[in-house]
């Protein structure tokens, strides 16, 4: 009987975070404390719902645009205007999509031809490297380092690059490890794009989530990137709104008509509920995600100061809401670290190699839990690091 599965998808791994939920799931066990989901644990701000809520009641139940209501896509432009000094012609240079992660998907799709390179840092989200083959690229990943604090340097990219390179993933404030580029980083980044005429997909969704002193800065910002590059943001992280599903792109119009075309053929439009609730984030929601930045802060800055104590080393991040600690000195892959942690502290954790081979060593700990879970949490790893020493 022929194979009725495409080789490329028999080829691609399951996500390796999708791994620790289904065997805490399994576990059924309430004395089980999980810091592995990356999903805000506040609930979306009720002027937010409320919205949605009246939508409904309203009757607004149709297919809107296929690129999304355009009032949304006007506000996104006023947003990116106000928190980050970038503007976008809402009518062809935006794109309202099901997630961050169908922007990913569709803007790899547009841009890549069969055996285009495209440059991968990690570690960095689980979707990048399979979307990127899905599309008929080859992943060229840089392993970033912990004594660079996981920023991706020039030199770096520069070693990476070939004469099949076309895109380079820019995934900061970044997921696992809560790195971030400051605008120097950026600039000496640029120079090697623009260098070898590249293009850049730069995932921003924790845009929100930067608690350096100089807020987040995106590489469009820099002088001649903007038509180099496709912005990726959404509402998931910023205004604790996973479950609705709402994301966006923004880029030259060259580029965002053709990730238009995919969208309008596979989805046709995003969720219309979610579409008038985003309106009121954006319009009214600087409030809430300034309350929810503080408190992630102070969660963050609970960790640092907790792992220092315990002799578990980990550089100081400043964006998105995980830590990445190193365990390399108790002899153990991340895999086993986080199994026996799991099985003998009930404490689930994410292995760092979900990530990509350069997070072996490592483990996720996402903080977007309360303080209290989270010092319980800390007790139980204390006492099980405690023994191992």
């Amino acid at each position: 009987m022929r194979n009725p599965l495409s080789k490329t998808i028999e080829t691609i791994k399951p996500s390796g975070i999708r791994k620790y939920f289904d065997i805490v799931s399994e576990m059924n066990d309430p004395d089980v404390i999980s810091l592995g989901v990356g999903e805000p644990d506040f609930e979306t701000p009720w002027h937010i719902r409320d919205e949605g809520i009246y939508s409904l009641e309203r009757g607004r139940t149709f297919y809107t645009a296929n690129a999304g209501l355009l009032e949304l896509r006007e506000e996104i432009d006023r947003y990116l205007r106000r928190r980050f000094d970038l503007g976008y012609n809402p009518k062809d240079e935006i794109l309202v999509t099901v997630g961050g992660s169908e922007a990913i998907d569709i803007a790899l799709r547009a841009m890549i031809d069969a055996g285009d390179e495209v440059i991968i840092p990690q570690p960095s989200y689980v979707s990048y490297e399979p979307c990127a083959v899905l599309a008929g690229a080859k992943p060229v990943i840089i392993e970033l380092k912990n004594e660079n604090q996981f920023r991706l340097t020039a030199q770096e990219l520069e070693a990476a690059v070939t004469d099949r390179t076309k895109v380079l993933i820019l995934p900061f404030p970044n997921n696992p490890t809560g790195a971030v580029m400051e605008r120097k980083d950026l600039e000496e980044i640029a120079q090697v794009v623009e260098k070898h005429d590249l293009y850049v997909i730069s995932d921003e969704i924790y845009s929100e989530l930067c608690y350096t002193k100089e807020k987040h800065v995106s590489i469009a910002n820099i002088p001649n990137m903007w038509e180099r590059t496709i912005l990726i943001n959404g509402f998931s992280k910023s205004y604790a709104m996973t479950g609705w599903r709402l994301g966006y792109a923004c880029g030259p119009k060259r580029i965002i008509e053709q990730m238009y075309k995919i969208h309008q053929f596979c989805i046709m439009c995003a969720p219309t509920t979610s579409q008038y609730a985003a309106i009121d984030a954006l319009k009214n929601g600087d409030a809430d995600v300034q309350m929810m930045r503080d408190s992630y802060n102070q969660r963050r800055r609970y960790l640092v100061n907790a792992f220092r104590e315990m002799g578990l080393e980990c550089f100081e991040p400043f964006g998105a809401f995980y830590m990445f600690p190193c365990v390399k000195q108790f002899g153990m892959t991340s895999d086993e670290f986080a199994s026996k942690l799991l099985h003998e502290e009930k404490l689930a954790v994410v292995p760092g190699n979900a990530f990509g081979d350069s997070g072996e060593g490592f483990l996720r700990i996402s903080y977007a839990y309360s303080l209290e879970n989270l010092k319980k949490a800390i007790a139980r790893l204390e006492h099980f690091v405690g023994r191992l020493k």
